[in-house]
């Protein structure tokens, strides 16, 4: 059983092949549980329509699609009304307005399918700005600096700190030096959760967090250390 509560801000750890995104997934209802039930204010999701549900979530993954279309269309999918102005404050909001402006026709630059002449940190900028455009009041995160260089990495996570603010939060985690400050942190293994709590509870209490700690240190140092001799 887990429950997150409005305005906090809950993040999903374990190892790979667990269920962290089916998890994530089932809150959006993308798939229905088989037993049991998940509730969005107390009410099944099953109960929603599929837009009145998915109006509550702003959903950023860490492999963003793009359309074959223009930015300003790519951004305009958060919010289908939005005007010009609108789409340009959160561009500049999700610190991806001044690329944009480099490019050949700036916001009228049709990008290739997938968004292929784009780079991951530019994709990962309009998906957020396409996020803060709808403006839902949960965001649901498959942590977008993943595997960012550390350029991007700065810039992306201020974005992000930008677009959860004020919102209900469910991030899966794969730097877990990023949601050390979360309210609560899911440990999920082999398909069930396994513990709950603060980082410091769960460094206390729960060996397969403390091993995951363990390991993200230890990767942590040898990238700091590769990039010294470097």
């Amino acid at each position: 059983s887990l429950s997150v509560p409005q305005g906090s801000s809950c993040a999903i750890v374990g190892p790979s092949g667990v269920g962290k995104t089916t998890l994530v997934g089932l809150i959006a209802r993308f798939w229905d549980v088989k037993e049991g039930q998940i509730t969005l204010g107390g009410r099944d999701v099953r109960e929603y329509t599929s837009g009145s549900l998915l109006k509550n979530f702003a959903i950023v993954f860490q492999n963003v699609y793009l359309f074959e279309d223009t930015v300003e269309n790519n951004i305009r999918f958060g919010r289908p009304d939005a005007s010009e102005d609108e789409i340009i404050a959160v561009a500049k909001k999700a610190c991806c307005h001044d690329f944009i402006m480099t490019l050949p026709d700036g916001y009228q630059t049709k990008i290739g399918e997938g968004g292929s002449s784009l780079s991951g940190g530019e994709k990962q900028r309009i998906s957020i700005a396409r996020a803060m455009l709808k403006n839902a009041p949960i965001v649901i995160l498959d942590e977008a600096t993943a595997y960012t260089d550390p350029e991007n990495e700065a810039i992306i996570q201020e974005s992000v700190a930008r677009l959860v603010r004020g919102k209900t939060l469910i991030v899966i985690a794969h730097r877990l030096s990023t949601i050390v400050d979360a309210d609560q942190i899911v440990v999920v293994n082999d398909g069930c959760i396994e513990a709950t709590g603060t980082q410091a509870e769960l460094l206390q209490a729960c060996p397969l967090y403390e091993t995951l700690w363990n390991a993200h240190i230890a990767s942590r140092d040898s990238a700091e250390g590769g990039a010294d001799r470097a």
